[in-house]
């Protein structure tokens, strides 16, 4: 938080998604403030995709590949919420989809 951005609320969140059982994320979130009076707050979360929501999905007929990319680009997505420009969010929405295809891909 910038020198002279007293009263200013800053919430960082790092959410890390583990997609392999070799995986491993090595996360510190960190705020750095130089102004008086802020809400500051900050938090990091690891996991990998939720069984039960695997299990409904293949539950449902979806093949296990299909279901862990359904929610796979769930989380990825959820970052795009914050964009209120529909336009960008479609956008942006379909260049993480073609990102993912061409992880997929490999």
């Amino acid at each position: 938080i910038r020198e002279g951005a007293d009263g200013v609320a800053a919430m960082l969140s790092n959410k890390n998604l583990l997609l392999s059982e070799n995986a491993e994320i090595d996360t510190q979130p960190v705020l750095v403030i130089h102004a008086d009076e802020v809400q500051a707050a900050h938090g990091a979360t690891v996991g990998q995709l939720d069984p039960l929501a695997m299990f409904y999905l293949r539950s449902r007929g979806l093949p296990a590949e299909d279901a862990r990319s359904l929610l796979t680009a769930a989380f990825c997505r959820e970052t795009l919420a914050v964009f209120e420009d529909a336009a960008l969010r479609e956008t942006l929405t379909m260049q993480l989809d073609a990102a993912l295809a061409r992880l997929e891909a490999v």
